[in-house]
């Protein structure tokens, strides 16, 4: 008979039964009569469920670990509610019968925990009642709302740092949807969390009027209708009303705790017992100021001696443990920083047989130079994340151009500060920076509602104000509409800037005859008209560069091949055949700007203008134009400031101008404290209309 029980129970549960169930004995708690062992069985549950609740949110690494405690929350405080319903009944029906007519449970938290002494019951039951609701659940209801409305104005900035991360290459889609929805659920807890403080304020004010009208109505009860006298009717139902109080704010007062604790953890790798023991013990100086009063205080006449001294005793110890273990920390740091100098002075000092052209170290393509302190970062063995970015990048990049990125030569350079890096291209120096491996960078995106401390820096990708921040305010500068990142999403990042920048000086003979050979897979005969009886390899390789100077695209290979096949009997110059190429492209590359907008608004040259600089250029060598210098800083103030105009509102900032004009424009531009696209008329398709937004001249 039990098994078929269980079985059914089982079948119960899994056809979605079990809430329906609960919700229904709930309610048959507060209506039908319970048997005194039933209520000492579901007093006991109550307890049990408390401190199982209360473990579990201890012992959580983070809020979200345990989301459903807002749902646990409301049914525990309804369970307890209905128990005081039921208990209340069997008291008042029962209780002029003495000790354990109401259960043992009663009976014992009446008489064992408060010896029997209805004053001191009182006394205790309004203690615990004003500890939990006046600061337990008071703090906690506060700070519930606080986190939620603070989640709330934090979720547009943490939006923008997951759409950073995913244009970065640090993401994929995947992980993107995964962060976008932990921030949902976030928001969704801390919501839950600020109803179902309400409840458990509630709570406690129902426990003070329940007891009231239990006394109340005990009295009245006994004395009338079982003619006891004042004092022995006191006696009894002020005991058995103060033991059915006290057990129900025992749990109470636990679950509020653990309400209190899940809305103040702060999101961690580790739970509350590693934190505290981390964050608290960490410090020997603490410690031993601490040892130190406490022996003060323990000299004083009329101290208890052996309490003080035995407390400044167990801080003495402790401050010289952790001291000891801080500086076994830094000794195996010295040590390996000493062994790695070592091995390197012994491969300097190693004497060579013979030269040879393996001791002339080639090039790189790209380099990136790390200190000392960096090399966790992108070494595989200590969980380095760097290395992993840098190839999503890289992957990205190239999808994106349409040549295959070179690989990104990592080293280590003693000669750098410990924390900076430095980023190279052929050899060059094109960007370096520092930063703080064991901090995140919050960056001001242009509108925050505080200041944060920290180290004061400039965000090396984009030069935006920033601060590095320590981890524990991290989701506090998110609230504050920060934008925070970590040290090697920052290096990541400014990687990523530098190369789309300067993707035009990665792309060789080496990459052209790669593409060459992919287009000779798909379309064979393109590809033998192509190289070399239309054109050099050296006019299309200046012709893909001029391409990828101004941000275009060369993944559609096909269709450039195509325009220089096309246009080489007519031109056989590198620019003029660029041009021509970009009217081939004309639909992806205008896509690319607007998107898929038919209306497009630009900027356009007055036509005076216009035709005063195309006058210039008639009467100077071919594709040339040479401007005064006050006219030609006059022309790139104005695009600057109507580039700026068109972002106030909301558009993206294009010029067009006739196509003779263009590459002139473009290298204008391309110099410009405001980036500007240029394009020529030739360059928008037929199926867009042109709304001309501002005019220079």
């Amino acid at each position: 008979m039990a098994d078929q029980a269980i079985q059914r129970f089982g079948s119960a549960a899994q056809a979605n039964m079990g809430v329906p169930i609960l919700l229904l004995t709930l309610l048959g708690m507060m209506i039908l009569p319970i048997p005194p062992f039933l209520l000492d069985t579901l007093f006991s549950f109550n307890i049990a469920l408390s401190i199982v609740v209360l473990l579990v949110s201890v012992y959580a690494m983070r809020p979200l670990d345990f989301a459903v405690f807002p749902t646990i929350l409301l049914v525990a405080t309804l369970l307890r509610l209905a128990l005081n319903v039921a208990s209340t009944r069997v008291v008042l029906l029962e209780g002029h019968a003495g000790g354990d007519a109401a259960g043992k449970v009663i009976q014992a938290f009446g008489e064992v925990v408060v010896g029997g002494n209805y004053a001191v019951g009182l006394v205790v039951f309004f203690i615990l009642v004003i500890i939990n609701f006046v600061v337990v659940t008071k703090g906690a209801g506060r700070i519930s709302e606080v986190s939620a409305r603070f989640t709330l104005d934090a979720m547009p900035g943490k939006q923008m740092a997951i759409d950073a991360d995913l244009n970065a290459g640090t993401l994929t889609q995947e992980e993107a949807k995964e962060r976008r929805q932990e921030i949902s659920s976030e928001a969704d807890f801390y919501g839950a969390m600020d109803g179902a403080s309400k409840f458990v304020r509630g709570d406690a004010v129902a426990g003070i009027l329940i007891l009231i009208i239990n006394i109340l109505g005990g009295l009245g009860i006994g004395m009338v209708q079982h003619d006891l006298d004042f004092q022995r009717a006191v006696e009894v139902y002020t005991l058995l009303t103060i033991g059915d109080g006290l057990v129900a704010q025992v749990p109470s007062l636990l679950l509020s705790t653990a309400a209190a604790i899940m809305v103040t953890r702060v999101n961690s790798e580790s739970d509350m017992r590693e934190q505290v023991f981390t964050q608290m013990f960490s410090s020997p100086n603490a410690l031993t100021v601490a040892a130190m009063v406490l022996a003060i205080m323990g000299l004083i006449p009329g101290m208890p001696h052996v309490a003080f001294l035995s407390l400044a005793a167990a801080c003495s110890a402790g401050a010289y443990y952790v001291q000891r273990s801080v500086m076994q920390k830094l000794a195996l740091v010295e040590e390996g920083e000493r062994e790695k100098g070592a091995q390197l002075a012994q491969e300097a000092q190693t004497p060579s047989s013979e030269l040879g052209w393996d001791d002339v170290a080639p090039v790189d393509m790209i380099g990136l130079e790390v200190g000392y302190r960096l090399i966790p970062m992108v070494d595989k063995n200590q969980s380095g994340e760097l290395l992993g970015r840098i190839k999503g990048i890289r992957k990205k990049l190239s999808q994106e151009i349409g040549f295959l990125v070179p690989a990104v030569h990592i080293r280590d350079n003693l000669e750098l500060q410990p924390s900076s890096y430095r980023i190279s291209l052929m050899g060059v120096m094109v960007g370096e920076s520092e930063v703080h491996p064991d901090r995140h960078l919050a960056i001001n995106p242009g509108q925050v509602f505080g200041s944060l401390e920290g180290i004061a820096a400039k965000d090396p990708a984009f030069g935006l104000d920033a601060v590095w921040i320590d981890d524990g305010i991290k989701d506090h500068a998110q609230t504050l509409g920060y934008t925070v990142v970590d040290a090697s999403t920052v290096i990541a990042t400014h990687l990523n800037q530098l190369l789309q920048k300067h993707v035009h000086e990665l792309l060789g003979h080496e990459e052209a005859q790669q593409m060459i050979d992919r287009l000779a897979r798909h379309s064979p005969k393109l590809a033998e008209v192509l190289v070399p009886d239309t054109v050099s390899m050296g006019v299309l390789l200046r012709v893909l560069k001029n391409l990828l100077q101004e941000q275009v695209p060369v993944r559609d290979f096909r269709t450039i091949s195509e325009a220089l096949v096309a246009n080489m009997a007519v031109n056989q110059d590198p620019a003029r055949l660029a041009e021509a190429v970009r009217v081939a492209l004309s639909r992806s590359i205008v896509q690319e700007i607007f998107g898929n907008e038919t209306n497009l608004p630009v900027i356009t040259l007055a036509m005076s203008m216009e035709q005063m600089l195309m006058k210039s250029m008639a009467q100077q060598a071919a594709g040339e134009l040479t401007l005064e210098p006050g006219l030609a800083e006059q022309l790139q103030s104005s695009l600057s400031a109507a580039a700026r105009d068109q972002e106030a509102k909301g558009h993206v900032a294009v010029l067009l101008v006739a196509a003779t004009l263009r590459p002139v424009m473009a290298r204008l531009a391309r110099f410009s404290s405001h980036p500007l696209s240029v394009l020529s008329y030739n360059e928008i398709p037929d199926d867009k209309q042109i709304t001309i937004e501002n005019t220079v001249g």
